[in-house]
């Protein structure tokens, strides 16, 4: 479904998040070859959800990718993960025909609530403007050149678009969470970020594993608590207070609550109570995904 247009009723600058440009005939092969979605059948109408793994399939970087022109895709991400990314993918250029680049400098990234409601990763252009639909209603990345106007709409806080993110079940990869996760321990392929069906790329063995052998024990769930939460935190279970049984992966705060998006143990979540920083800490209160998880096979 195309977006009718590009209205929205809110708008924030996300000045912690960075865009990569991949310049060259090869650039849409070459990132077919190293992230976890298809590059190479990738339209102008779509973005693409995708990571970049070790090769033991623990993600380093997650990010949003899309056609900008016809031997160049862009790739937007958090900045905190963006000079780690670009340095380990600019090693496996080798004789293809791609040139990478910190491009941030040149766009501004804007998270955008209230947008006309599409699919996931549906894309509209408006110059050099792109709108791209996110999973959850009325969500969206809006990209533009950095010397543009901010897109009118009432300006959003950052608690605001964190509190969106973790009800859309939604994280990406930060600073503190770098190799901490499986794509699928943050349900990134219910989310549209892995292909099954492509070739090989760093880790897809064991992200493939995961998915058919029905190994995976982690999931993302999404919390409430009292207490305020970061990055990058533990979770404890109060049947088993000696080791964590998650992490934090995305938190926004409203009306004195702090919202969760969390990777745990799925075994945590079927006795006691789990609770922030410790055994002892903040309890949290489970909420409903707003998508279904798969059975595992």
């Amino acid at each position: 479904m195309i977006i009718p247009g590009m209205s929205h009723a809110s708008q924030l600058r996300l000045s912690d998040w960075g865009v990569i440009r991949a310049h060259g005939a090869d650039a849409a092969s070459f990132l077919h070859s190293q992230l976890t979605q298809d590059f190479a059948l990738l339209d102008r109408e779509h973005a693409r959800l995708a990571g970049f793994c070790t090769a033991k399939g623990r993600l380093l970087a997650t990010m949003v990718g899309w056609r900008h022109g016809d031997d160049e895709v862009l790739l937007a991400l958090p900045a905190e993960t963006l000079p780690a990314t670009l340095k380990r993918l600019s090693m496996f250029v080798l004789r293809a025909k791609c040139k990478l680049t910190d491009a941030s400098s040149e766009f501004a990234v804007y998270g955008l609530l209230g947008a006309p409601v599409a699919e996931a990763w549906t894309l509209v252009r408006e110059g050099d403007a792109v709108q791209i639909a996110l999973p959850g209603a009325g969500r969206a990345l809006r990209v533009q050149v950095a010397s543009a106007p901010a897109p009118a709409g009432a300006a959003l806080t950052p608690d605001d678009w964190a509190c969106a993110e973790a009800e859309a079940g939604m994280a990406w990869v930060r600073g503190a969470t770098v190799e901490a996760f499986v794509p699928q321990m943050i349900n990134f392929e219910v989310l549209g970020g892995v292909s099954f069906r492509k070739g090989c790329y760093p880790g897809q063995e064991i992200v493939a594993r995961s998915q058919y052998r029905g190994t995976l024990k982690r999931r993302l769930q999404v919390f409430e608590t009292d207490a305020p939460a970061s990055v990058g935190q533990e979770i404890f279970n109060s049947a088993d207070p000696e080791q964590p049984a998650g992490v934090v992966a995305g938190s926004g705060t409203r009306d004195g609550r702090s919202l969760i998006a969390a990777e745990i143990k799925l075994a945590a979540l079927e006795s006691g109570s789990l609770h922030l920083g410790s055994a002892g800490g903040a309890t949290l209160q489970p909420l409903a995904l707003p998508y279904e998880i798969p059975p595992q096979e």
